[in-house]
């Protein structure tokens, strides 16, 4: 090529690149006139939301838009309490919710060696049920250590020998049919032997199992395990009423064993008596001087083991002259002994010598059925 061509060539790459560099400059001058433009378009935006300034002339006109503005001020910012009210609800979330359900390790305690248990703490055999039957049969349930015999004593008897199971439970249910009367039922654990701390009474009644007791006999005293459902006449029976001088009045009669029997001279409550073994009661209180010519009501009622009345007999009476003997007369029964009977007739069971030396008796623990005692109420 010739040297005049290569100069026009150089020449024409030169203006090119000054054209070039002239536009870019437009180009940005153009651009930035627009980015100056977009600011004042958005400051004036927001200017929109900007609160101007109240003019002194126009008090009247910004008190009222102040108004407006509190009754509007939360509405109008609603969603950043919002947003600020979740982000608290996320945090309360995580730090205690979910920081609870997640696994914790947890460290078992070594196992203890197992404690081999002595006679003196082992528990003694005890009675669950003692029921009776309507065929006059009986069962016995009760509990003591796991696979271990027990046996059961009636009358201090041993009748059967059962075996616990595994959860330390047992059941004596024999076929044989028991003749009306009183049985006294206790256990004792074999291997080793431990004698239960509690016993059963139980009366069969000759009129069937609803007139039947069981009851269990603690330290602290009696339980009800089976009462009687239904009574029949001559389940509770007065025998006698002894009205003294002293002003003391005394009731005699049988009923349902072990059961209470309480007393009460025209409805107001003088006291109660335990019924014996044998059916019998006495039941003494002092009730004051009695006018004679008037008119009176002895109540006796017979209570279960919750305290229900389930038999009562009522005695009304005129009340006569007394005939200023000193002395009464008293028949004794199955299971009397000289203490009772001082207790009812002269308050005090203490008292029992005075009849003891009216009698002749050389020895008071000795005293027979059907003997009868002269009472000396008179002295004190």
């Amino acid at each position: 090529m010739s040297k005049s061509s290569n100069k026009a060539n150089s020449k024409k790459v030169k203006v090119s690149t000054d054209e070039l560099i002239d536009s870019a400059i437009a180009q940005q001058n153009n651009w930035m006139e627009n980015r100056r433009n977009f600011a004042r378009r958005f400051l004036k935006t927001l200017n929109i939301f900007a609160r101007p300034a109240p003019k002194k002339d126009d008090d009247a006109m910004a008190s009222t838009q102040n108004k407006q503005q509190r009754k509007t001020g939360l509405a109008a910012y609603w969603f950043p309490i919002f947003c600020a009210l979740l982000v608290i609800f996320v945090a309360v979330w995580v730090a205690f919710v979910r920081s609870s359900s997640t696994p914790k390790v947890i460290v078992a305690e070594p196992v203890p060696e197992p404690v081999v248990r002595t006679v003196e703490e082992m528990s003694s055999p005890m009675f669950d049920i003692v029921r009776i039957e309507p065929e006059g049969t009986i069962v016995v349930a009760g509990r003591w250590m796991a696979d271990k015999s027990i046996s059961i004593v009636i009358d201090g008897k041993v009748v059967a020998t059962e075996r616990t199971d595994s959860n330390g439970e047992f059941v004596y249910a024999p076929a044989r049919v028991f003749d009306a009367g009183n049985y006294t039922i206790s256990l004792i654990g074999v291997e080793p032997e431990i004698k239960s701390e509690e016993n059963v009474f139980i009366y069969i009644s000759p009129r069937g199992y609803k007139n039947s007791v069981s009851l269990l006999m603690t330290k602290d005293g009696s339980t009800l395990l089976q009462a009687p459902t239904l009574l029949t006449d001559g389940d509770l029976v007065v025998s006698k009423i002894d009205y003294l001088d002293t002003g003391r009045i005394v009731v005699t009669g049988d009923a349902l064993p072990r059961l209470r029997v309480s007393l009460s001279l025209n409805d107001k409550y003088l006291g109660f008596a335990k019924v014996s073994d044998h059916k019998h009661f006495g039941l003494g209180a002092d009730v004051g001087e009695l006018k004679v010519g008037e008119k009176y009501t002895l109540t006796i009622r017979l209570h279960d083991g919750d305290g229900r009345t389930i038999a009562q007999v009522g005695h009304t009476f005129v009340m006569p002259e007394m005939t200023g003997d000193d002395d009464t007369y008293y028949t004794v029964r199955k299971g009397d002994c000289l203490w009772i009977i001082a207790r009812n007739f002269l308050r005090k069971g203490v008292l029992f010598s005075i009849i003891a030396e009216r009698n002749n008796i050389e020895n008071p623990d000795l005293i027979f059925p059907k003997q009868l005692l002269q009472i000396p109420v008179g002295e004190k």
